[in-house]
């Protein structure tokens, strides 16, 4: 940890031990309060005639930063406002974020994290983050280490290469504010403390000519690095990372398709490691078929479904499913056999094109004997005509995908359709709500990927859950962290995924499938404890406590000034 501070737990609270003076105290976001310090502090912290003389307590820089928020004119530049907060008091940014989650989880996140990602380097900032490239595979140990902490100092680290960044593709070393917005989603969302964990991004180039091309690009100036020695130079990360930081989870931010997957299976069963794109998404989806399921009336085991862009996302979400139904009693291929599966070439079939990964969920030549032929393969309306599907699942980023003719034709047999569009943002949806709705005349059980305003339809109040991974990847964090777990497992997935289907379990016509996001602290304990006590469970838990309930509320960091202890050194 720095040599200018620390933060310690004494009797239940925080306390920040500072033995730095006058301005450098002010320099560093975790102890820069502001017009918060008392008098007394001033005068000891040699802070007298460095701020205004007027004391502000936390609530009432709160009220005023809110209002300043405020009249920002647009999104981006909110994210920019609140960025500069961060970097100056990170303690009141995280107190700002809590208190309005739901206004400003979409700023300091997706979507308007995309447009500062694609700006990253246009823009004269303070490099946060560890920039580890390709070219430099001797620096790793100092880079990792720059931050100044030792063994035992880091609970998470988000790792992005930045090749499947959101919606918008490869973005290089832009990519470091995927990291660490997700941190900050982590801290915001289940207290993870932000002083414990850290953001990467591996350069290993861009096959992004706009990139290569632009003058002010930050990151290494070649093409994407692949095969071995893009494999040795994740592995080199991942031994070194252990090594060091013996305790941390590490989440996999944003890798591309042609990795994402082989990435997590090759270190799973090794280390304590997450993929939110692959594993995030599929609880928070799988949440909401669950709660679709029940509300159906059509158990889970006895769904058909249809997944339009069986990508990374797609193909988690239908693994997790895979795993209810065995629960429910399917072997593996019954349960599989219960999904039909479309890529960028239509229904995945034997012999066609597919990645590894899809493989699992290819349809037999006879599944598709006697349906015409077509240089295009199977198309969805084809496949929802022969399949009569009860449940259709979009991650294809197809604007429109799930047309009218679709949706009405499913509607016809299926008496409550669960419908969940995905692909976000909001324009490379597959089907609108209010659409939805209209069309199978207000039948629909809806999640989407992005958020949607309520909707009245004959009369009918309709709240559209937001299938917003936010909703599941901090409390998994949270449970790991809390029992130090050796690795995350299926079984703690599915776990949160359980979990995150009972919160939000109104079946009133128009209720959410899903808790609302303005409750996300709330269900992040509560997924948090699901995943510990799996963890504990399955002899998981390095540390397994007496009171699990009180030791996740005493993991939750809270964004309130500590109690200082000024010291001469450290």
């Amino acid at each position: 940890m720095s040599r200018d501070f620390e933060y310690i737990r004494r009797n239940g609270r925080d306390v920040v031990r500072i033995a730095s003076r006058g301005r450098e105290v002010l320099t560093h976001p975790l102890t820069n309060f502001g017009t918060a310090f008392t008098r007394e502090q001033r005068e000891r912290l040699g802070l007298v005639g460095l701020l205004p003389p007027g004391v502000v307590d936390l609530n009432d820089q709160l009220k005023r930063i809110y209002a300043q928020y405020k009249t920002e004119p647009n999104d981006m530049a909110r994210y920019i406002f609140l960025n500069t907060l961060k970097e100056r008091n990170e303690i009141l940014f995280y107190r700002l974020v809590s208190e309005h989650v739901e206004q400003m989880l979409p700023i300091i996140y997706t979507p308007t994290i995309g447009r500062a990602i694609e700006e990253y380097s246009h823009w004269f900032h303070r490099p946060r983050g560890v920039f580890i490239d390709i070219d430099h595979p001797e620096d790793m140990t100092d880079a990792l280490l720059a931050y100044g902490y030792g063994a035992d100092d880091v609970d998470l680290i988000v790792v992005t290469d930045s090749e499947g960044i959101l919606g918008i593709g490869d973005q290089g070393v832009g990519g470091i504010s995927i990291a660490i917005g997700k941190l900050a989603v982590y801290t915001a969302a289940a207290g993870i403390r932000p002083d414990r964990v850290l953001p990467v991004v591996l350069d290993t180039g861009t096959n992004n000519l706009d990139l290569l091309n632009d003058e002010t690009y930050l990151g290494v100036r070649h093409s994407r690095v692949r095969g071995e020695r893009y494999d040795d130079f994740v592995d080199q990360f991942t031994r070194t990372v252990t090594e060091l930081f013996p305790h941390a989870m590490l989440h996999w931010e944003d890798f591309g398709a042609s990795n994402a997957h082989r990435i997590l299976n090759r270190y799973r069963n090794e280390l304590c490691t997450f993929n939110d794109d692959i594993q995030g998404t599929a609880a928070v989806v799988a949440a909401a078929a669950l709660a679709g399921a029940r509300r159906s009336g059509v158990p889970i085991e006895e769904q058909r479904i249809v997944v339009h862009g069986a990508g990374t996302a797609g193909v988690g979400i239908s693994d997790l499913l895979v795993q209810f139904m065995i629960e429910r009693g399917l072997d593996a291929q019954e349960a599989r056999r219960r999904f039909w599966a479309l890529g960028s070439r239509g229904l995945i079939v034997d012999g066609g094109h597919m990645r590894d990964f899809q493989e699992p969920y290819a349809r037999s030549t006879s599944d598709v004997a006697g349906w015409p032929t077509s240089p295009h393969g199977h198309d969805l309306a084809e496949v929802v005509r022969r399949v009569r599907p009860t449940m259709l699942i979009g991650c294809s980023a197809q604007p429109g995908a799930f047309t009218e003719e679709i949706i009405r034709e499913m509607a016809s047999y299926q008496a409550s359709p669960i419908i969940l569009p995905l692909s976000n943002p909001t324009s490379k949806a597959e089907a609108l709500p209010e659409d939805l709705l209209e069309w199978t005349g207000g039948r629909a059980l809806i999640a989407t990927g992005s958020p949607f305003e309520p909707i009245t339809y004959k009369g009918t109040r309709y709240q559209i859950a937001q299938a917003n991974n936010a909703l599941v990847f901090p409390g998994i964090g949270l449970g790991v962290i809390t029992v130090e777990a050796a690795r995350v497992s299926d079984g703690m997935i599915l776990a949160a995924a359980k979990c995150l289907a009972h919160a939000g379990s109104s079946d009133e016509q128009g209720a959410s499938l899903l808790p609302a996001i303005h409750r996300l602290r709330a269900i992040s304990a509560r997924v948090g404890l699901a995943v510990a006590q799996q963890a504990i469970d399955e002899g998981l838990a390095r540390v397994v406590p007496e009171d699990p309930v009180q030791a996740i509320a005493d993991r939750m960091w809270h964004a309130e000034y500590p109690d200082l202890e000024i010291v001469d050194a450290l």
